[in-house]
């Protein structure tokens, strides 16, 4: 949205309502094919929906001091460039050793590290998961800051934390990701409207249409190709995106200066 010339405030906002719908419709997919864990969601939405709150409440605060469109950029080239790198990475071991991401996983389930030893244990059934509630309230507060911030769903970072420092499978982790971002996303597009009015409610129709076909379909493509591969062309995608807003950040405007009629 961004790319094509929306301003950024706008663009956070107004991509909200087409994360939550299009995660509606992710939801149903994964859930036909059992793959939600929703009591696993329950506690990250928990940490997600306060999360969300503050999100929106640092945003109202940038805005009013005019900074928040150099803030949105600088964090989307952070954690796209960290995500991206990361994927790309992963995505290229794994496929030199010839391994499967599920064996690779698996064998990272059965390392205990300080998580094992934190109070307020649950068992997971779905997840197959004995841990602490704590861990997944702090990552879904911490995405729930960052998606109120940045207009996303945070699944670029909620998923990667789900499996390397959860320990949840990869067959349940984008589908419980997509539930908890639900109810973040609902908090987030509620108070963007309420108290930044930064939705346009036009251009949020426009994009659920295509989010709402496009989830459907992408749950039927990413069950066709393996992991490592998906992974690989994310990264792709992930990087050519940071390297685009970084640009846009360093080289000398065509135009410096612009009028408009206010």
């Amino acid at each position: 949205l961004i790319f094509l010339g929306i301003p950024p405030v706008v663009a956070v906002g107004s991509e909200a309502p087409h994360v939550l719908a299009s995660s509606v419709s992710g939801v149903i997919a994964h859930w036909r094919k059992k793959n939600v864990d929703f009591k696993m969601g329950f506690f990250l939405l928990l940490g997600g929906v306060a999360g969300s709150t503050l999100g929106v409440n640092i945003f109202k605060l940038l805005s009013s001091y005019g900074q928040i469109d150099i803030v949105i950029q600088f964090l989307f080239i952070i954690f796209l460039g960290f995500i991206g790198i990361s994927m790309a990475f992963e995505s290229a071991r794994t496929t030199i050793k010839n391994y499967r991401t599920t064996s690779a996983i698996r064998t990272k389930l059965h390392q205990h590290s300080w998580i094992h030893g934190l109070p307020f244990k649950l068992r997971f059934h779905r997840s197959k998961l004995y841990i602490s509630t704590i861990p997944p309230i702090i990552i879904g507060f911490f995405v729930g800051v960052l998606s109120a911030m940045m207009g996303v769903g945070g699944g670029f970072i909620m998923i990667p934390a789900m499996v390397y420092i959860l320990g949840m499978s990869t067959n349940v982790v984008v589908g419980t990701s997509l539930f908890q971002i639900i109810f973040v996303t609902a908090n987030s597009t509620f108070f963007q409207s309420y108290l930044n009015q930064t939705v346009d409610i036009v251009l949020s129709a426009l994009m659920i249409l295509g989010g709402v076909i496009g989830a459907q379909i992408g749950v039927r493509i990413g069950s066709k190709l393996k992991a490592e591969y998906l992974r690989g062309i994310l990264a792709i995608l992930v990087l050519l995106v940071c390297a685009k807003i970084l640009t846009g950040l360093i080289l000398t405007p065509s135009d410096l200066f612009t009028t408009s009629i206010l």
